[in-house]
């Protein structure tokens, strides 16, 4: 089953053309990598498709349903979750609150039943911090769950951003550079983490510039270079293109290449 479907996607700041006509598709559970030189146009596309950019052109498709003209919030709603390359977590918080954040996109209640403390509420709360154990414990972090979030390490605060995306139930979960500044060891964990929420039926699309880690992991690659589509495949078939290496390497001939 096709989950996120983008057609013709294009968008232009001023004269610039940041994507032109970018077509793709991701099966259900399927991780599809997203990877081109610097300013290649993959964090605008990344921006286009959640909702914070309005592109130009094209149209997006969620599990069969046009979504080009919801709001990034109604797209969460449906099923679309993204993170961001720079850390989005709330340091005072702690780690398990964080990841109940996440949960609240779901939830019933208004402000004035959650003022009074309502006993349908506190019953809620309850069944939000269990679930974002639960999500804890899926990612590996869950012993750190009562401890302060801006205490954790780099690679234990990108899991628990996994892990509050995860909190909105996600169909499609768009994670922007997941491993960036991580060591061996962290990039090793998020990978774990991408393998299993794939594993769960959860659509991964994910911008990375680590290329051990994309064609260790993704199930197709899709390269972009000047906001066009360069090459789409299987990482094998990436990997030996010629284009693809001359567009990394500037090289000029099949021979440089």
């Amino acid at each position: 089953m096709t989950m996120l479907q983008v057609e013709q996607l294009g968008i232009r700041f001023g004269g610039v053309v940041a994507l032109d006509g970018v077509d793709f598709s991701v099966g259900e559970g399927e991780i599809y990598a997203l990877i081109g030189p610097n300013g290649a146009g993959k964090t605008t596309l990344f921006n286009c498709v959640s909702g914070l950019y309005i592109p130009t052109t094209g149209k997006v498709t969620l599990a069969g349903s046009d979504i080009s003209s919801l709001r990034p919030f109604e797209r969460a709603r449906r099923g679309m979750t993204r993170t961001f390359q720079n850390l989005q977590i709330f340091e005072h918080m702690t780690v398990v609150e964080n990841v109940m954040v996440g949960a609240r996109i779901h939830e019933k209640g208004g402000l004035l039943a959650h003022m009074l403390g309502l006993p349908s509420v506190k019953a809620q709360n309850a069944a939000t911090r269990r679930h974002a154990l639960e999500l804890l414990e899926r990612v590996g972090i869950v012993a750190r769950a009562d401890e302060r979030a801006g205490d954790q390490s780099y690679g234990v605060v990108k899991r628990l951003e996994i892990a509050r995306a995860l909190a909105t139930a996600p169909r499609v979960l768009m994670l922007d550079e997941p491993v960036a500044g991580c060591n061996a060891a962290e990039t090793a964990e998020v990978e774990a983490v991408i393998r299993e929420v794939a594993g769960m039926g959860v659509s991964v699309v994910l911008v990375e510039h680590d290329m051990h880690m994309v064609m260790g992991l993704a199930d197709r690659v899709h390269v972009l270079n000047q906001g066009k589509t360069l090459a789409v495949g299987q990482p094998d078939e990436i990997r030996c293109n010629e284009a693809v290496i001359a567009a990394y390497l500037g090289a000029t001939e099949p021979a440089d290449a």
